[in-house]
């Protein structure tokens, strides 16, 4: 019997699986995959994901939330070694324990951002980022993992050991086998002061990086939600983190972002965008100059299913919210915020949450989607669960997408697939080259999603099974 599983932010990928299966073990897993014969396999985390990496249709799906453990810890080294099923505030936790009483202090570089319940090898898989100023992508803290192969077979993997399975796997979205542990370089953890002000896009990269020049270690732009008001995607909350002395102590009584409160706001994103703004201004300014631990201080508040406590809402503030994040030279991050209001006003696309974020280069994974240092700017559009309302989101990315490639930028791949053959050849020439390795490292399939069997049909490849 079919299992109807779905992703959890924007609950547009209703996906029917086989079966799904929960290893809980290095020696389950190779026999899951080994007994399960030629049956192609999914691979799935937190399901936060929303592009069809994670499921397949009629695939096996491999559910690796189970395998969630901290595995070693090499204070003097700053590495740890965790199941790739374990989800950031548990990995968090875990090094914690372990580092009571060692100098310096560890703790992660970064983590993806909006969500916590997320896995060490979804990041991988993603090659993600956080909100580092001078970072790049998760790449560069990964010191080596273990795969688990279509045979069964392990695999470690690093850049001196089977490198290339390394660069391809890294940013690879699960289609080269199953991770089972990675080992995460990691950086003293620090305390920090987060400063807020608002700010304009027309000077936010100088303040950026001169905030990076004086040592501060994370920062981002939200930017104004109201397409009527003339601060649209040009006014914006300016957050970073500087370092202050790792003896200054944490205050009780700091201002934290509850549930509640993130349901009202965006309840007002949905309602009344300017409103929605002014509210969310206020809050940040009160937390400016609150003092944080450079690790939890990226945890993030989410509230799963949320769609359900928005119910009451009009019709016309109902739906999901879709993603996409889209990377210009930093230079032209003005010019293209103002392009971006323009289409966005155009198509008529409502945008509940947008923000802005530096990365460096990553010239290291073989699919990169950092190529040089870029601004990432991500938008959350307002999709009505409907065919017109995805079309219109649709219509809006492509459009997006265009005007960040006419100014030599790019785009992220996974988020949905509404990018056209032409957009993703040109934003990754290296995918016929990336399709063609996943063929070679694994010609048997058994590795497969609902976004792969869609790149190749884009790429005039032959799937083994239907494209959904």
């Amino acid at each position: 019997m079919s299992i109807l599983l779905n992703d959890i932010h924007s609950r547009l990928n209703p996906t029917f699986v086989r079966q799904i299966r929960v290893p809980t073990s290095l020696d389950e897993l190779q026999h899951l995959i080994v007994e399960s014969g030629d049956a192609p396999i999914s691979i799935g985390g937190g399901r936060h994901a929303m592009g069809g990496q994670q499921f397949g249709s009629d695939t096996l799906h491999l559910d690796t939330r189970a395998m969630d453990e901290v595995l070693e810890f090499d204070s003097r080294r700053g590495l740890v070694r965790a199941h790739a099923g374990i989800q950031w505030p548990e990995l968090i936790d875990g090094i914690r324990k372990l580092n009571t009483a060692q100098q310096p202090r560890w703790g992660i570089r970064q983590k993806q951002t909006g969500a916590s319940d997320l896995t060490l090898g979804g990041a991988l898989s993603a090659n993600a980022h956080g909100r580092g100023l001078n970072m790049r992508p998760f790449i560069d803290d990964v010191e080596s993992f273990t795969l688990v192969n279509g045979e069964g077979e392990i695999v470690p993997c690093s850049r001196t050991e089977n490198s290339d399975l390394f660069r391809l796997v890294i940013g690879g979205y699960g289609l080269f086998g199953v991770i089972h542990d990675v080992t995460l370089r990691l950086a003293p953890r620090r305390r920090v002061q987060r400063c807020v002000d608002v700010e304009t896009s027309d000077v936010i990269i100088d303040r950026f990086h001169e905030e990076s020049a004086c040592g501060a270690l994370y920062g981002d732009f939200q930017f104004a939600i109201d397409h009527q008001s003339d601060d649209f995607l040009h006014r914006g909350i300016f957050s970073r983190y500087r370092v202050v002395d790792d003896e200054t102590p944490i205050p009780e009584g700091q201002i934290y972002f509850s549930e509640d409160k993130w349901l009202a706001l965006l309840k007002l994103a949905r309602t009344d965008r300017s409103e929605a703004y002014r509210q969310y201004v206020r809050f940040y300014q009160s937390t400016s100059g609150q003092i944080y631990d450079s690790d939890t201080h990226q945890l993030s508040t989410y509230v799963p299913r949320y769609h359900d406590r928005l119910a009451d809402l009009p019709a016309q503030a109902q739906g999901s919210e879709v993603i996409s994040e889209l990377y210009v030279p930093q230079p032209d991050l003005h010019r293209f915020l103002q392009r971006a209001a323009a289409v966005l006003r155009r198509c008529g696309a409502p945008l509940t949450y947008g923000t802005l974020r530096l990365i460096r280069e990553d010239n290291e994974s073989f699919l990169p989607w950092a190529k040089q240092d870029y601004a990432c700017v991500i938008f959350n559009l307002l999709t009505p669960e409907s065919v017109s309302g995805r079309e219109r989101t649709a219509n809006a990315f492509r459009k997006l997408y265009d005007v960040a490639l006419e100014m030599n930028g790019s785009f992220y791949l996974t988020y949905h697939a509404f990018a056209t053959r032409d957009q993703v050849a040109t934003a990754y020439p290296q995918m016929s080259a990336f399709l063609e390795h996943k063929l070679t490292q694994d010609p048997g399939e058994r590795f497969q999603s609902n976004w792969y069997r869609h790149m190749q049909s884009l790429f005039n490849m032959t799937p083994s099974c239907a494209a959904v």
